[in-house]
């Protein structure tokens, strides 16, 4: 049988019905994954970048299929589309009414072919679409739909348009979230489309196309076509129904791993230490410092600084407890804080003498804008925390620093309000090491009180109005520093509660964590109520506080102000009431009584002994750094007194020498080191009387010459030279070492004495000397079992016969 030729061009209908079935096809395809970026955006901004990049891929490779462009003009073509459009589709904040594109926009468009990707992975999801996040979907959306219907319209088998799109798809998960926006969906609708698609293309195809002469049963069944397109529909309905199925059963309960869980580690915020432990320091010594000023604060707000919520019995910290709690750091954007309610308002920040990691922040921050010569490190460093509203900058504050912040205020509730509102169901970390009984402490304060708004209140006006306020400043009444067990216990078990918002504040969240109220302890700065903070509220030291937060339902974190007022200071001199008075009654003498014996007086030595801890902590202090910089010099110095310590041994080794002739080469050795040492250029292998000259220079002796002479002359001479004759060379000897320092600096002198070069040509002397007799060995064993060879087999046999005949007489 034979085939008819396929011909060589559709007709002009089909072929615009296969390029319109083609690019809805891909299309279909494209719109998968634009539409998997929904959960990692923030708003419909990545839709507008998806899938107008996709539109403008799938015309710019209609045009070229149609003009047959090549490579690399349809490469430079995309290229040039991605710059004009790139603006308006995914950085429209940059460009001139929307559309028209400039400098600004150019720029972070070829830098973000680079680095739009990993500020993508390393944002917090979902990420905000004005923070240049959508070039990726832009980008991807383009270069896939420009490939996938190039591949398309060109190529045969059309399956290898899948690459592209499978590829797009791929990386989309990659970029997305570990929680994906029906996932079981894409995937039916991906597959869907590509196996109607190829199946239509290969019907359609004129290549496909087989008649055969003579066949009746060849020729074209009416319907033919309309009942495979009715059965493969219903296979595919059968497969998608069959994939449901399935993946409801066997999908996993995890979520899926993806590249923004991998690629950097969250910040960990717990590397530093508690701001709370500096709080006494800020109060003492900056408190007429301005450490920052804020613009636009309302009168009632309050800066945030830090926020701690665990405790150890020693500091009150940030929890280590993961997504969700006072450690969970991410990096700044441009939606942070979601769900905020209230009044938006914009703060200035700008940073005088404040310095460390924490930023200083009101409210529900959303944006954070930083400007000034450290801005792009600052922004790169910065963090916050949407569960307790704070921020940090790894990079640490500097003088000058500054920052605009868009904040949300939210309405502070009143009592009535809260009434019948009971806590937030929030899970607190385990307070360990906390004293035990604080809360017996509050039985009697808080008796009456039934809802949870009245505890807490009855709870605040215990400490704030039984206590007294103290810094424990000169002139102030003793009040320690601090806020661990010990402090904490002290504070509620002495007759009177001396302390101020550091102990008052963490002493409250550990009586409410006892009795299961959700509390922690935030550190900020606020204006007092009789001097507001006006426009321009300046924070000095003076202006730091320490309150409680607790959370209620509906309304969240509510805080509360435990510590006494300043002007509440302890009465040495306790008043005690006055009796009522009653009318005077003669009473009768009371019998003698024997004299109480008093106990003696004992003196008020409360600042002799603060006086002998602090001299003691001084001495103490002293001795600990006089050590460590002893330890560190010992450290710096131990190679140079190990090289001290080498030639010394080498000294005296060569000084006692068993020969006496050898004692004498030591001493015209040491001579020869020290020039060495002092970078004198001797060749190797010179006998005394040529290298003399050289030392002699070197160490500007000219007596070196004689010294050479009598060492040959002792050495080589006949019988042995005496004890005393050593003795007096070595002398000799010690005397032009002397001589030789003479004219030198301190630096070359110290630099001579502990210089390696004399101890590595000794080495190297050696190994030469090690390497000679080695060889000389060798060339001696090769002679010795050369000899039988030269004098002949006859002796061989001889010594055979020798050898047999020893054997005989000694069987062993």
């Amino acid at each position: 049988m034979s085939a008819a030729a396929p011909r060589a061009d559709l007709p002009r209908a089909a072929a615009r019905r296969r390029t319109l079935v083609d690019v809805v096809a891909v299309a279909l395809l494209l719109a998968v994954p634009v539409i998997g970026f929904a959960p990692t955006f923030a708003g419909p901004g990545f839709a507008v970048a998806g899938f107008g990049g996709l539109a403008a891929g799938m015309g710019l490779a209609v045009l070229g299929a149609r003009l047959r462009w090549g490579v690399l003009t349809l490469t430079a073509a995309t290229a040039a589309l991605y710059f004009v459009l790139g603006g308006a589709l995914a950085l429209p904040h940059t460009t001139l009414a929307g559309v028209v594109p400039t400098i600004e926009t150019w720029r972070p468009l070829a830098v973000g072919i680079v680095t739009s990707w990993k500020q993508l992975l390393t944002t917090v999801a979902p990420v905000a679409s004005g923070d240049g996040h959508l070039i990726v979907p832009f980008l991807l959306a383009l270069v896939a739909s420009v490939l996938t219907a190039g591949l398309a319209l060109r190529v045969r088998p059309p399956a290898w348009a899948l690459v592209p799109a499978l590829a797009f798809l791929g990386v989309e998960i990659a970029l997305g979230m570990s929680q994906p926006a029906l996932p079981v969906v894409q995937g039916i609708v991906f597959a869907v489309v590509a196996v109607a698609w190829l199946a239509l293309r290969q019907a359609w195809d004129p290549a496909r196309t087989v008649v055969e002469v003579g066949a009746p049963d060849a020729l074209p069944v009416p319907g033919q076509g309309i009942r495979r397109l009715v059965a493969g529909a219903a296979i595919l309905g059968v497969a998608a129904a069959a994939g449901v199925a399935t993946a409801a059963i066997a999908a996993p309960a995890g979520p899926r791993y993806v590249l923004r869980d991998v690629v950097i580690p969250p910040f960990d915020i717990r590397q530093y230490p508690s701001p709370l432990q500096s709080f006494r320091g800020y109060v003492r010594d900056s408190a007429d410092e301005t450490l920052f000023t804020v613009t636009g604060l309302p009168d009632d707000a309050r800066v945030r600084l830090a926020v701690m919520d665990a405790y150890n019995g020693m500091v009150y910290n940030v929890s280590d407890e993961g997504a969700g709690s006072s450690s969970a750091f991410t990096p700044v954007r441009e939606n942070m804080s979601p769900d905020a309610e209230g009044q938006t308002m914009t703060l200035r920040f700008e940073i005088d003498e404040l310095d460390g990691v924490w930023l200083p922040d009101a409210g529900a921050v959303t944006e954070v804008r930083f400007d000034g010569e450290r801005a792009d490190d600052l922004r790169r460093a910065a963090h916050y925390n949407d569960a307790t509203g704070t921020a940090v900058v790894t990079a640490g504050l500097a003088q000058g620093d500054a920052y605009t912040m868009t904040t949300v205020f939210a309405a502070s509730p009143s009592d009535e309000a809260l009434a019948d509102v009971g806590f937030a169901p929030v899970r607190m970390p385990e307070q360990r090491e906390a004293p035990e009984g604080l809360a017996e402490a509050a039985t009697d304060a808080m008796a009456e009180a039934v809802t949870p708004i009245e505890r807490v209140r009855a709870l605040e006006s215990w400490l704030a109005q039984d206590g007294f306020f103290s810094h424990g400043l000169e002139g102030e009444a003793l009040s320690p520093a601090g806020h661990g067990a010990a402090r904490v216990t002290t504070l509620l078990g002495s007759d009177q509660m001396i302390g101020d918002d550091e102990q008052y504040a963490v002493a409250m969240s550990l009586i409410a964590a006892e009795l299961g109220i959700p509390a922690r302890v935030v550190m900020g700065f606020h204006a007092d109520e009789e001097d507001p903070a006006g426009q321009v509220f300046t924070a000095t030291g003076a202006d730091l506080h320490a309150w409680v937060e607790v959370a209620f339902e509906g309304y969240g974190w509510l805080p509360f102000d435990p510590t006494p007022p300043e002007d509440q200071v302890p009465n040495d001199q306790t008043t005690k009431p006055k009796a009522d008075p009653r009318p005077q009654v003669l009473q009768p003498p009371p019998p003698p009584q024997e004299p109480v014996e008093l106990p003696p007086t004992v003196a008020d030595d409360r600042e002799s002994e603060e006086d002998q801890e602090a001299g003691a902590g001084w001495i103490v202090t002293v001795l600990l750094i006089a050590g460590g910089v002893l330890a560190v010099l010992a450290v710096l110095l131990a190679p140079f007194i190990a090289i001290l310590l080498l030639k010394a041994a080498r000294r005296r080794r060569r000084r006692a020498a068993p020969a006496v002739a050898d004692r004498i080469s030591g001493g015209w050795d040491e001579l020869v080191d020290r020039a060495v040492d002092l970078r004198a250029p001797l060749a190797a292998g010179a006998t005394r009387a040529e290298s003399a000259p050289v030392v002699g220079s070197s160490l500007g002796q000219p007596a070196v010459t004689a010294l050479a002479a009598r060492a040959d002359a002792e050495v080589f001479g006949p019988g042995e030279p005496s004890p005393e004759r050593v003795d007096d060379f070595w002398r000799e000897i010690d005397a032009v070492l002397a001589g030789s320092d003479a004219g030198l600096g301190r630096w070359a002198r110290l630099r001579a004495r502990v210089s390696l070069r004399s101890l590595l040509m000794r080495a190297r002397l050696g190994e030469v000397r090690a390497s000679i007799a080695q060889r000389a060995t060798q060339i001696a064993r090769d002679a010795r079992d050369a000899a039988p060879a030269r004098r002949g087999a006859r002796p061989a046999a001889a010594d055979t016969g020798h050898d047999a005949a020893r054997a005989e007489e000694d069987p062993r």
